[in-house]
């Protein structure tokens, strides 16, 4: 009885120090509940998975109002540490403002942060913009003192705000890619140096693509997984996916991954694999802060549990109040 004393007083002396620098957030959904987050982008390093989020600040009626980007990480999917801010859009000198969708990877030992923004007037319309740190948590910089993608490279579009949310994934050989849009979805190669397109821009967008793309591989098969809107029966945005046998395609349509995020005309994916289990995040409206509810631009992040078929296809996922746990 000593013993399980000692251990149990050991134990919440741990949980108390753990508290002074990170918070333990209840077995539910949103799971970041002290601010509104979107557009979450998971990132695995060793025994740690960090998620990379836009801040929700709009008041009232605003539709969007987010200016910088932060970073959360956990060890054990239940306890998570608030790194803060990790950019600006202020950092990038020629984007003047809209801290939309991000993604992190690591690659020759820098962490690579592509994110999108609004271009000053010298290349109208949204633009992609990397950043490079020597660490996950930052501080991270303009890693090219200019845009990556700009609207100009994409002439074929509809509208000016095409060039958003960019998911970038390195293939077995080594080579980076990044696909990225809005109604129309394109991908191209990433030059060894990262901040560079090596070759031309292919379109590859798939049934109902609406944004929010992301790539990963999962045993031999590839995904690109999106929000999806069927303007003629859907109100709200779901997630769908595509499978090919490489990343060059080409792209099968597998159909609906989710339905919408509650109260959310917006969902975006992020999916890792951590510590042997698979994670889809996404977000919703379903957050109430310092008095605001959710709203479209007032979103939140949540988790939950994602499975393989043996064919490769994904399970669908039902969306709960229920956070994905270890």
């Amino acid at each position: 009885m000593r013993m399980l004393g000692a251990l149990l007083a050991l134990g919440l002396a741990g949980t108390a120090m753990a508290r002074d620098t990170a918070m333990d957030v209840p077995i539910a959904n949103p799971i970041i509940r002290d601010k509104f987050t979107a557009d979450p982008a998971p990132l695995v390093v060793g025994d740690t998975l960090y998620l990379y989020v836009g801040h929700d600040e709009a008041q009232r009626d605003e539709m969007f109002n987010m200016r910088e980007w932060l970073v959360y990480s956990t060890k054990d999917m239940r306890t998570w540490a608030d790194h803060g801010a990790i950019m600006r859009v202020a950092d990038f000198k020629w984007a003047q403002k809209d801290a939309w969708a991000s993604q992190t990877i690591a690659k020759n030992g820098k962490y690579w942060f592509y994110a999108a923004v609004e271009h000053d007037q010298t290349h109208p319309g949204k633009a992609i913009a990397v950043a490079v740190a020597d660490t996950p948590t930052g501080p991270f910089r303009d890693a090219k003192g200019s845009a990556l993608i700009t609207n100009q490279m994409t002439p074929k579009g509809t509208h000016s705000w095409e060039d958003i949310d960019p998911t970038v994934f390195t293939d077995d050989d080594g080579t980076t890619w990044i696909a990225w849009g809005n109604r129309q979805c394109y991908i191209a190669r990433l030059k060894p140096n990262m901040i560079e397109i090596d070759g031309p821009i292919t379109e590859i967008t798939p049934p109902h693509f609406e944004e929010g793309p992301w790539l990963h591989k999962h045993g031999r098969t590839y995904y690109l997984t999106y929000a999806s809107l069927d303007r003629r029966t859907q109100r709200d945005e779901h997630v769908s996916y595509a499978t090919a046998p490489s990343i060059e395609g080409p792209w099968t349509p597998r159909g609906l991954l989710t339905g919408s995020g509650k109260y959310s005309f917006t969902i975006h994916p992020g999916i890792a694999e951590f510590r042997g289990r698979s994670y889809l995040f996404l977000h919703n409206a379903d957050l109430a802060v310092g008095g605001q509810s959710g709203a479209i631009g007032r979103r939140a992040v949540t988790v939950y549990p994602l499975h393989y078929n043996k064919d490769g296809t994904m399970q669908p996922v039902v969306q709960t109040t229920q956070a994905a746990r270890r």
